[in-house]
């Protein structure tokens, strides 16, 4: 996996049925919690590399990235859910009522 960069978000984003997902690597214990940039998932692909400053304990980190994602997003908490690795680094995020240029917009302006 490379450093973080501001890179596109496009890669980071898919098209879902009603909105977009976001695969995320999710940095928890973070001094602040913050869009960082678009990272090399590892694998061949891109994630939203999100860090947040909640411990990874009882879903407190997962938590902080729903409420970033929505705040970031401009989206009601009840339109972001995590669809996978709730217990992982990598997640995938999913988020309704938005569409792909919009979010991809927002995210580079919180980057």
């Amino acid at each position: 996996m490379t450093d973080a960069g501001k890179g596109a978000p496009h890669s980071a984003l898919r098209a879902i049925a009603g909105g977009v997902r976001v695969l995320v690597r999710a940095q928890p214990r973070a001094s602040r919690s913050a869009i960082v940039g678009v990272i090399d998932d590892g694998r061949g692909g891109a994630a939203l590399k999100v860090a947040v400053a909640a411990p990874p304990v009882e879903g407190a980190a997962n938590d902080a990235i729903v409420a970033l994602l929505s705040e970031v997003l401009g989206v009601p908490r009840r339109a972001v859910a995590i669809a996978r690795g709730e217990t992982g680094r990598s997640k995938q995020v999913d988020v309704t009522g938005i569409d792909l240029d919009t979010a991809a917009a927002r995210l580079s302006r919180a980057m």
